[in-house]
């Protein structure tokens, strides 16, 4: 079967590598001609475990293609996947103005039937402006070629995108018609051989189920935030509350976890647009106006707590932020807790120091010089009055706080924004401990 993808980002990427492993023959598009040339190369431009080696293993067997032509591939394929980008406007609505060109570039160029999937996150209502596109250019080349459009949106974690395209909690496909449900019946046959969850549904639906998804584990996250700077004032530990109501059948333990807020891709953008689709329709999400109050709030949560801690005398302090990226196994700074940390720090006239295990290029692309870049997290905590853990990379869940302390300054704190270390280890060492909520 052959597939096109179009875009090369997170999703289209890893969505055209997975495909290509399956079998199936994929081209991916990208209008930039630098990264499809580095993407013949083996070049990566994301950090995704795995993601190299099954690039360069697909590309070697022939399956897995890039080109910057969408025009030049249309005649070979029956399904095109638009995973291009949807950055969100200035009200917080999502900018379709990528998707309507693929669209407009499919309706221009068909010559026979083809199956037309929005892979990429988008509003309620976007299948039916690409169907308007689509038909509109073939009226204007006076050709009437059948086909159809789906619905089909990612839920892919970074740092594990590989292993949840493989074996996915649940595939969401969105179709209008019978003939197009056959044909990407046949595309996911690997996933229904293995009994995973193909859910045929409702263009809408399938395009309200992403939004939802996401909103729903944003709200968890904001929710326990809240507790756990409630449990900071009444003298309980969040991280006991966390066990009790996650043994809650009805609760579950995932995404209750209490930290400095939610970052990346998909989360600050899709709460956004979804409460922005409801302002459209008349409707106000005061819930999810609420998840997204606590989290800008939570994300500026570990510089209060350093504020009260040195009494508001920050100025000249030397600070180490360990993690940059929004979360672990991947180098995406996108929305993320470290840079509004970072930006409160400089502004307060402390030197920063950080560490992260691959973000530190992204970094620097970002913010420049404005801070010192360490080579690990000991380096980046020598001299240090305090050290941020911001994101929770595994390989610095265990570190010698014996060497740590030998090197920061005296009365010395160490903030953990993901409560994974032990209070009573880093006080044994001489260094405060302040967590979140415990």
């Amino acid at each position: 079967m052959n597939i096109a993808i179009v875009g090369t980002g997170y999703v289209g990427l890893v969505t055209g590598t997975c495909f290509a492993e399956m079998g199936v023959n994929v081209t991916c598009i990208d209008v930039d001609d630098k990264k499809i040339q580095a993407l013949r190369e083996g070049v990566i431009p994301i950090y995704e475990p795995n993601l190299d080696s099954l690039v360069k293993r697909n590309v070697a067997a022939g399956r897995l293609h890039f080109s910057t032509q969408l025009e030049a591939v249309l005649d070979n394929v029956e399904v095109v996947f638009s995973a291009v980008g949807t950055p969100p406007d200035e009200d917080g609505g999502a900018d379709l103005k990528y998707v309507l060109q693929v669209a407009k570039t499919i309706g221009q160029n068909i010559k026979h039937y083809t199956v037309v999937v929005t892979k990429s996150t988008v509003p309620v209502g976007t299948a039916r402006k690409v169907k308007d596109v689509i038909e509109n250019e073939l009226r204007l080349r006076g050709e009437s070629i059948p086909f159809d459009i789906a619905s089909n949106p990612e839920f892919l974690k970074e740092g594990n995108a590989i292993a949840d395209f493989m074996r996915p909690d649940r595939v969401v496909i969105g179709v209008e018609s019978e003939r197009a449900k056959k044909v990407l019946t046949r595309l996911y046959k690997p996933m229904l051989l293995n009994n995973f969850r193909v859910l045929f549904m409702d263009i809408p639906s399938a395009e309200m189920t992403k939004y939802a998804a996401n909103a729903m584990l944003a709200t968890r996250i904001s929710f326990m935030n809240e507790i756990a700077n409630l449990c900071d004032l009444v003298g309980a530990d969040v991280s006991m509350v966390r066990r009790g109501i996650g043994s809650d059948n009805r609760i579950g333990s995932k995404f209750l976890y209490a930290g400095i807020g939610y970052g990346g891709s998909c989360f600050p953008k899709d709460v956004k647009a979804l409460i922005h689709t409801a302002e459209e329709n008349g409707y106000d999400m005061r819930v999810l106006k609420a998840v997204e109050n606590v989290n800008m709030s939570q994300k500026e949560l570990l510089f209060r707590k350093l504020e009260k801690y040195f009494s508001g005398t920050l100025k000249g302090r030397t600070i180490a932020l360990w993690g940059l990226a929004f979360k672990p196994e991947t180098d995406d700074m996108r929305e993320a807790p470290s840079l509004v940390l970072i930006d409160l720090l400089l502004k307060a006239g402390c030197q920063v120091a950080v560490y992260d295990p691959v973000a530190m290029d992204e970094c620097r692309r970002r913010i420049g010089v404005a801070v010192r870049y360490a080579k690990d997290i000991y380096d980046a905590s020598q001299g240090a009055d305090a050290v941020m853990h911001v994101t929770e990379w595994k390989n610095y869940r265990m570190p010698d706080w014996n060497r740590i302390a030998a090197t920061m300054k005296q009365n010395a704190v160490v903030l953990d924004g993901r409560n994974v270390f032990d209070a009573e280890e880093l006080r044994a060492a001489g260094i405060n401990y302040i967590g979140i909520g415990c």
